[in-house]
């Protein structure tokens, strides 16, 4: 038997990774990245206020330092939590419905006028 050309292997493990993708959604399970999107705004919102100023800037201070270790600029990873921090709390952002998960199959049939 030959062995696989990398190609071949790379061919097989994106078939797979689709394959996995549209189950998931299918199932509408949320992905990893989902959850922690979830959590970390429930965090900032939970941590709002000048009482809790400080301990949201710690948190900010940790998130960037282990950017940094992950091979991120730290710089740019305060701005980029920092952002979020505003988006989060000042223009009170909040996240958009998906709505091709309440209605995997399309919009439900709308009465039409007669």
């Amino acid at each position: 038997m030959a062995k696989q050309s990398q190609a071949e292997r790379n061919r097989k493990q994106r078939d797979r990774q689709r394959e996995v993708r549209e189950r998931h959604k299918a199932e509408r399970r949320p992905s990893r990245d989902d959850i922690a999107r979830i959590l970390l705004h429930w965090y900032i919102v939970g941590v709002q206020g000048p009482e809790r100023e400080a301990e949201l800037e710690a948190m900010g201070e940790r998130l960037a330092r282990g950017l940094a270790k992950q091979g991120f600029d730290e710089a740019a990873s305060r701005v980029v939590f920092e952002n979020l921090v505003e988006k989060y709390t000042r223009e009170h952002w909040d996240f958009q419905r998906k709505p091709h998960l309440l209605f995997p199959d399309g919009p439900p049939d709308q009465d039409l006028p007669e």
